[in-house]
């Protein structure tokens, strides 16, 4: 009897190991380095533009410039990310950081998107239209990149109104992110892919 009174007494007065503000404990490593290094590999980035923008102020004019970048891992997430500074080098990292912030996941069904849908941004209308397999990426620059870095491999494009890149580019992931697949909209109707 004694014994055990012994043995929840130690057990009671363990020191408890400590914990850091993530809730973790103490000795808890978080993620191993050579996943995350892993993972960034896996996305690829691209420059869509640079430009020298301009602002007048009490004392003259200070001379920045703006990036747009596009992030993807070709496997259905992208992101993109403008990002301002008074050399290019820096204003290209800081898009980057946001873009891969800001990943969003696409649906992709075989290689294409799963129907018809118009991307809406500014005064920019972008039209995409699922294509059979051969097909390509039929689009402009802006929007190519947006989607090939999705992982988008058939799909035709039109764009409407504005040829302003950034809008293009907005567009662009306007009508990527309100496409739905048939599971998604049955599961939301409480009926099965097949009654669609």
């Amino acid at each position: 009897m004694a014994e055990n009174e012994k043995t929840v007494a130690s057990t009671e007065t363990a020191p408890r190991a400590r914990k850091n503000f993530s809730g973790k404990a103490k000795g808890d490593k978080r993620e191993p380095r050579e996943r995350r290094e892993r993972e960034a590999s896996d996305i690829e980035k691209r420059i869509v533009c640079v430009r020298r923008v301009q602002k007048v102020v009490k004392g003259g004019r200070t001379l920045r410039f703006s990036a747009l970048v596009v992030v993807g891992d070709g496997k259905g997430k992208v992101g993109l990310g403008i990002g301002k500074s008074k050399d290019v080098s820096s204003a290209i990292e800081k898009a980057t950081t946001i873009a891969k912030r800001s990943m969003k996941l696409i649906p992709i069904v075989n290689g294409t998107i799963p129907h018809e849908i118009i991307g809406r941004f500014s005064s920019t209308k972008m039209l995409m239209l699922p294509a059979p397999e051969g097909t390509g990426v039929i689009a402009g620059g802006s929007a190519r990149s947006v989607l090939e870095l999705a992982g988008v491999k058939n799909i035709v494009t039109k764009k409407h109104g504005s040829s302003n890149k950034i809008n293009c580019v907005k567009a662009t992931m306007e009508g990527l992110l309100s496409l739905r697949t048939k599971e998604e909209i049955a599961r939301r109707r409480g009926k099965s892919p097949e009654e669609i």
